[in-house]
């Protein structure tokens, strides 16, 4: 059973969280954190609340009472609900990230979770998931995926307008807004006749989908999770036929020329 879901800034739900620490009902552990002059700690909440029939239960992924499912994902651990995101619970960093898990490994002597194409290709950090300078240490929702960078250059990213990690070309934070608005910049600005049918293959460095999709200028949109954070693979693959030019008119040939006698009058 499935409901309109609920939620916040942070994730997408149909229940509130029993804050252990002071009893009190939020939707995430984020939210409760800017309200309170105390921080929750997820591990030891222990019920929630469904935001259907708002029964008070033991924290699972199925309401016991109307049955609605409260989360995609559910993380017994964490206790993390939310949306599908291809998520997955790692045990040595303790935390859940961002998935699908067969793109990603656990290097031990970084102790953080990073992409597969780095394994035996990355430069070793001992226990980096520990850096207090690491901006991914805790947050589930982060988008770097596992790739460690420090506030401050985090900070200049930020001010240059980049939205990319440096790293894993990801996107920095959720981008699902400035998306939208592309969609409107693009539905107002068509691309020429001629250019109208033309079709261009991308890699998506979000997704990592490998799709064919319409060229526009102002970027190519992901047909996998609708991301502009794209990489075009190769040129233009489909173009309609231009209009034919009609054939300039040749100069006639020297021998075809039309010779007009001219008469001189002399005047007696």
């Amino acid at each position: 059973k499935t409901a309109a879901p609920v939620g916040c800034d942070h994730y997408v739900r149909r229940c509130f969280l029993k804050a252990p620490c002071c009893g009190k009902a939020y939707v995430c552990r984020l939210c409760h954190d800017a309200e309170e002059d105390h921080q929750m700690d997820r591990f030891l909440v222990k019920e929630v609340q469904c935001s259907v029939c708002n029964t008070v239960q033991q924290a699972q992924k199925v309401c016991q009472e109307c049955n609605v499912t409260f989360g995609d994902y559910y993380c017994d651990i964490c206790h993390l609900f939310d949306k599908d995101k291809k998520q997955y619970h790692c045990q040595p960093c303790g935390i859940c990230r961002i998935g699908p898990r067969e793109k990603y490994f656990h290097c031990e002597k970084c102790n953080l979770c990073l992409v597969s194409d780095l394994r035996g290709n990355h430069k070793v950090i001992i226990n980096l998931h520990y850096n207090p300078y690491y901006i991914c240490r805790w947050s589930v929702n982060c988008q770097f995926h596992g790739n460690g960078i420090t506030l401050t250059c985090f900070d200049d990213m930020v001010r240059t307008g980049a939205y990319r990690c440096p790293l894993c070309m990801h996107s920095a934070w959720n981008m699902e807004n400035y998306w939208e608005q592309m969609d409107k910049d693009m539905a107002q600005s068509p691309m020429p006749t001629e250019y109208q049918d033309a079709t261009v293959k991308i890699i998506c460095n979000d997704c990592q989908t490998h799709c064919t999709v319409p060229f526009h200028v102002l970027g190519m949109k992901c047909s996998g999770c609708g991301s502009y954070n794209t990489a075009q693979d190769g040129g233009l693959i489909q173009l309609l036929q231009e209009p034919q030019q009609e054939p300039e008119q040749q100069p006639q040939s020297q021998n075809h020329r039309i010779r007009i006698p001219i008469i001189l009058w002399r005047k007696h």
